[in-house]
């Protein structure tokens, strides 16, 4: 039985090695930079919204900055994780997802918004679970695969199970309907049977199915055939589906080279749907013009090119591969909401990581943030 000198001595060990696991500044300045610009994204998009529902301009600047410190709590306590501690989070984070992606269906906790049942009540707050399940896929798939490298060169038992094992997933995600979330699942999916070292020619067929499995799923209700046809020419449809790409044009366009200046781009003032979410990016590019939509792209490029550069120097397969999908996750998801504002893709409902409004998805953002941060410790405190 230890003593209780020793029992302080270790506590203070715990306490000792907890200080010295500093943040990488090569992942925070970025992540900090792109913060700090949606948090003033969201009171320039929704101070008159704000005024409209509630009264008060800044509703939900001050609703932002809530689930920003919670991120930031959730952020700092997994950047503490030791490679151990993240591994053992996932199966429990799998089972959690999986159990809300089904509870949406459950009377009176499940909530429709826009015909999709996509939110869950949980008390007072309300949660989306397929922002939680795209983070347990990515903790799941790094265990899961890095146990099965040898076996990854084959078919039948490499990329087949991981397949079977993530279908349900994207069954319950374009069952809600979320056709984003989907996507992102699917993508997910494959980057990590790459990087896992699948053959490509292993993916390839695969791949084609999934495509136009998707392809299908995009134009397989009506609404996503009106929205698909928006797409394609929003100009004939400029008063129905093809109204809010076009605002988007408008606000890129009128944002020139240097921009109008922060606050006073005027698509946000009700001509641009959803400003503060999906398509906030359009109003940064409107203020600040393409120097800072570049200025964007830069600082995502910094923590794509740290979180790949983490992964390549990782000699553990799992912390490899969870790094490889957690920068999947915050980049490649803002690539594609860059894309959709620009009308280089059909709009998919995903938010851009840190700059967009929103509870769940800023929280799980900065969670994958976190848990990037603790693969990026210096070995030595490693």
């Amino acid at each position: 039985m230890r003593s209780v000198g020793e029992y302080f001595r270790s506590w203070f060990g715990r306490f000792e090695r907890l200080t010295l696991r500093r943040p990488d500044p090569w992942l925070g300045v970025p992540a900090g930079a792109l913060l700090v610009l949606g948090l003033l994204m969201v009171l320039n998009t929704t101070y008159f919204l704000g005024q409209e529902k509630t009264g008060d301009g800044f509703h939900f600047f001050k609703l932002q900055l809530a689930h920003i410190l919670a991120g930031l709590a959730v952020c700092v306590l997994l950047s503490q994780f030791s490679l151990a501690g993240l591994r053992r989070m996932a199966l429990p984070l799998a089972v959690v997802a999986v159990a809300m992606l089904l509870m949406v269906w459950v009377p009176g906790l499940g909530v429709v918004r826009g015909g999709a049942r996509r939110w869950v009540h949980v008390g007072p707050v309300l949660l989306e679970p397929s922002e939680l399940a795209k983070l347990s896929l990515v903790f799941f798939l790094a265990k899961f695969l890095a146990k099965r490298q040898d076996a990854l060169r084959t078919f039948a038992t490499g990329p087949l199970p991981a397949f079977i094992l993530v279908a349900p997933v994207t069954l319950l995600t374009i069952w809600q309907p979320d056709f984003g979330a989907t996507v992102m699942v699917v993508l997910i999916l494959f980057a990590m049977l790459f990087a896992a070292g699948a053959r490509a020619r292993h993916l390839a067929a695969p791949g084609g199915v999934a495509l136009a499995i998707l392809a299908v799923q995009a134009v397989a209700k009506p609404y996503r055939l009106r929205r698909f046809a928006g797409f394609l020419d929003p100009w004939r449809t400029a008063r129905g589906a093809g109204f809010q790409l076009i605002q988007s044009f408008i606000a890129l366009g009128a944002g020139g080279g240097w921009g109008q200046g922060l606050g006073v781009g005027r698509q946000k003032m009700f001509y641009l749907p959803q400003a503060h979410t999906d398509f906030v990016f359009a109003v940064v590019t409107e203020d600040f013009g393409l120097i800072g939509a570049f200025f964007v792209l830069i600082l995502f490029g910094a923590i794509l090119l740290r979180g790949m550069w983490i992964a390549h120097e990782e000699p553990d397969p799992f912390a490899s591969l969870l790094a490889t999908g957690l920068t999947m996750l915050l980049t490649l998801q803002a690539l594609i909401n860059m894309a959709v504002v620009i009308g280089l893709v059909p709009t998919k409902g995903l938010p851009l990581p840190f700059l967009s409004y929103g509870g769940t998805s800023m929280i799980i953002t900065l969670a994958a943030l976190g848990a990037l941060l603790a693969l990026s410790r210096r070995p030595a405190v490693r």
